[in-house]
């Protein structure tokens, strides 16, 4: 069975008309549960991440004023999000979850965190809906402890991990992977180790044949002892952000390619659900439980 974290703290508030699907979270959480997918006893309350771990990828200053609401407004801007406490908590615990779900997925081949994927986050500051890099956390907290050497990210939401990039440039011990829209956001792009860049309107065939050719080479350029997968839905065609026209039934043959390769090669893998900003939030919600279901065939 597949072992998921989620909160009730993934929820947070914003203004009316926001276009940050936030309730998606908490509707994902129930969707899961009702449909067996994860068993109660296998749903885990994530705790708020360890500072030090969060200190190994952002800056003290970033973190301290972000953490007591006196981020400049410019600043919080840049993230897309009002502030306040209960963002600051989700932001822990969100983190948090990726955290522990990588942990797990090193003893158990498989783990996901209903929530994470927060590639736009840089160590100095946030950007696009993204306050601290989830996936860089847990990596360099599993390296500090000893319990992996090498970790390879494979991004494959729609808009390119920049912030991702920008914490691991330079490390070899980090291989960032991001197929994503060339001509979306973010539009400065930060160089990864490979990144594949998709014209507007890229269907299911290409897509894949574009995952096929470059994801075996990229596991073994890596050479990783843990996969974080970001299992973008905003890649669907009735996203309001993605510009792509990947049906529900191409991102499942994704999700499945992106498994097996790595069981194949003996990869453990951390699942984190990214972005999806579809115009019917419960389709939205669908895309991310099918990943779970998926998740649960490799678990």
């Amino acid at each position: 069975m597949l072992h998921a974290w989620s909160s009730a703290r993934y929820v947070f508030p914003l203004p009316p008309g926001h276009r940050f699907p936030v309730e998606k979270y908490e509707r994902l959480r129930r969707r899961v549960l009702d449909a067996g997918v994860v068993a109660v006893e296998h749903l885990h309350e994530p705790e708020r991440v360890m500072l030090d771990d969060l200190l190994r990828v952002h800056t003290a200053e970033y973190v301290e004023r972000f953490g007591t609401g006196t981020l400049d407004p410019a600043a919080m801007r840049r993230i897309g999000l009002p502030w306040s406490p209960e963002l600051v908590e989700r932001s822990w615990r969100a983190t948090g979850g990726t955290a522990e779900a990588a942990a797990f997925a090193l003893d158990h081949g498989v783990a996901m965190n209903l929530a994470g994927g927060t590639h736009h986050a840089f160590p100095d500051h946030g950007e696009g809906f993204c306050v601290f890099n989830d996936a860089a956390v847990a990596i360099r907290a599993l390296q500090a402890r000893g319990r992996i050497a090498r970790a390879a990210i494979v991004d494959l939401d729609v808009h390119q991990g920049n912030g991702t990039h920008a914490v691991f440039a330079h490390d070899p011990s980090v291989f960032t992977f991001s197929m994503h829209g060339g001509r979306n956001y973010p539009f400065h792009k930060v160089p990864g180790s490979l990144d594949v860049e998709l014209d507007d309107g890229t269907g299911d065939d290409v897509y894949l044949d574009r995952l096929q050719a470059a994801l075996p080479a990229a596991l073994s350029r890596a050479r990783p002892d843990l996969v974080v997968y970001l299992a973008g839905a905003d890649v669907h065609e009735g996203d309001r952000l993605g510009r792509l026209r990947l049906t529900a039934a191409g991102i499942a043959r994704r999700d499945v390619l992106v498994l097996e390769q790595c069981r194949e090669v003996g990869i453990p893998v951390v699942v984190t659900i990214a972005g999806g900003y579809g115009r019917d939030l419960d389709a939205t919600v669908s895309l991310h439980a099918q990943t779970a279901r998926i998740a649960a065939r490799f678990a």
